[in-house]
């Protein structure tokens, strides 16, 4: 047993700690199962000054360290390779304040997306970002990766909404930026740059959340078409119209037979493509943007067009939506997310590039995405314990983000980096920039121990590290 073992079950007990191989299986991966690592231990401290304590008891065996929310990131961000310590901080589930007149909460990180909104439930607040795990996900994890959601077209992602942050840097340090309860703005942003850098500079333990007042005036619509295209065609029309709807949503014949199947919301079989959107605000504007929406989609071939201002029904469409990924798991042994963001008047061509792709590597993909943030999901059907297809899955998705780039886009838009695109960012960025981001790093991290090679491409840890996680990434992809 490892020496550092007792140290840390001294600062978190017994319960606290696992090192037992069978207990790590759990932890080799997260919601992207292609990278596998075994850590050499998980800790579960439960307030900051543990994970601080932890923290510098790792320095001083010089271990690798993970940062870990839920464990439903989509790109390997918290999968230990060369047996580092994963520090999980899900058992830091507090919610400490809630401060309706300042309009701010403060959560520890490990505090469920949807247990704030839902804590508040009947004060007629919110915390605004909704990703599509966040009965699952923390606000913890959300802020490493700067997650989108349903609601990001128009109240932004989760940057918009974090006032403040505590956290661990890798010496052990505990520091502050812009807490509670003002907004202050003074000095260098650091919320900003911490909020989306995947666990590389730091490890958050403390949240300060702004809260928003629920919309009192909504109108809900969905229309079924008979091509993805004319879908993606109406989104790109709806956004050129000048109108920002809450939400628009898009899933095709494939997403929404599995939906169907699983949960029988009474969605059409014989269509290609549904779009879900939603408007808030002003109620005398709200049934003007319906009827321009409306007739957008007319124009674009819609077939069956329901509009919707009853809570329930509104509810239950959107539940719907938010429950399209535990549907995939009745479609197939496993599978692989893509998660890139392109100009929404590219969506058309980029859907058909897609099922060209789909085609090419024999794999299935259906899709379910942020149509009108132009942030595509493409979902790849495959067996992970089938090696040849693992391969096709990878080739896919690397062609894939690389045309994505080619047309105007990202290689994501809020899933993040991780391991699983971190050999895609010199598709994106100059050696410059990308030497300026591992500067950077470096400031908060100079010894590159935290979540090293995650996101930003190191100098320090090497291919052979590596290769226990992403042994069946093709050949030079690292």
């Amino acid at each position: 047993m490892h020496p550092v073992i007792d140290q840390l079950r001294a600062i978190v007990g017994s319960q606290g700690i696992l090192y037992e191989q069978d207990e790590l299986f759990v932890y080799e991966c997260d919601g992207f199962p292609i990278a596998k690592g075994i850590p050499l231990a998980v800790i579960f401290p439960t307030n900051t000054q543990q994970v601080a304590d932890c923290v510098k008891v790792l320095n001083q065996h010089n271990l690798q360290i993970v940062p870990r929310g839920s464990g439903t990131g989509l790109a390997g961000g918290a999968v230990a390779y060369d047996r580092g310590v994963i520090i999980s901080l899900s058992r830091m589930k507090k919610i400490e304040s809630v401060d309706l007149d300042n309009r701010v909460a403060v959560v520890q990180a490990g505090v469920r997306n949807l247990a704030l909104s839902d804590s508040i439930a009947d004060t007629g607040w919110r915390f605004s970002p909704d990703p599509s795990s966040q009965r699952a996900s923390s606000i913890g994890g959300n802020v490493s990766t700067n997650a989108g959601g349903i609601n990001t077209l128009k109240h932004g992602v989760t940057v918009c909404h974090i006032l403040g942050l505590e956290y661990v840097l890798p010496d052990g340090k505990i520091c502050t930026s812009r807490a509670e309860p003002i907004y202050d703005g003074i000095g260098a942003d650091l919320t900003s740059l911490i909020c989306g850098s995947e666990g590389t500079f730091a490890i958050v333990t403390r949240i300060w959340c702004r809260l928003v007042v629920n919309p009192k005036y909504f109108r809900t619509v969905y229309a079924v078409f008979g091509s993805t295209s004319d879908a993606c065609k109406t989104v790109s029309d709806v956004i050129a119209s000048g109108i920002v709807p809450t939400s628009m949503e898009m899933m095709d014949a494939g997403m929404i037979q599995a939906v169907e199947s699983a949960f029988h919301f009474g969605f059409p079989s014989d269509v290609a493509a549904m779009l879900l959107l939603e408007v808030d605000g002003i109620d005398q504007v709200l049934d003007e943007e319906l009827a321009s929406i409306v007739q957008l989609a007319r124009d674009n071939n819609a077939g069956d067009i329901q509009q919707c201002s009853d809570p329930v029904r509104r509810a239950e469409l959107w539940t719907a939506r938010k429950k399209a990924f535990g549907a995939v798991g009745r479609m197939s042994h496993s599978y692989c997310t893509q998660d890139a963001c392109i100009p929404r008047s590219k969506l058309p061509e980029a859907m058909e590039h897609v099922a060209k792709l789909s085609e090419k590597y024999d794999i299935t993909i259906t899709n379910v995405f942020h149509a009108g943030d132009g942030n595509i999901h493409p979902i790849m059907l495959f067996d992970e314990d089938d090696p040849g297809q693992v391969q096709q899955v990878l080739l896919l998705s690397k062609e894939l983000l690389e045309y994505c780039v080619d047309i105007g886009g990202t290689i994501t838009g809020e899933h993040g980096v991780g391991v699983e695109k971190l050999h895609l960012m010199d598709k994106m960025f100059n050696r410059n920039t990308l030497d300026l981001f591992l500067d950077v790093k470096k400031t908060f991290d100079p010894d590159q121990r935290i979540n090293d090679a995650k996101l930003i491409p190191s100098d320090k840890t090497t291919i052979e590290l590596l290769k226990p996680i992403a042994a069946n990434i093709p050949g030079g992809a690292l």
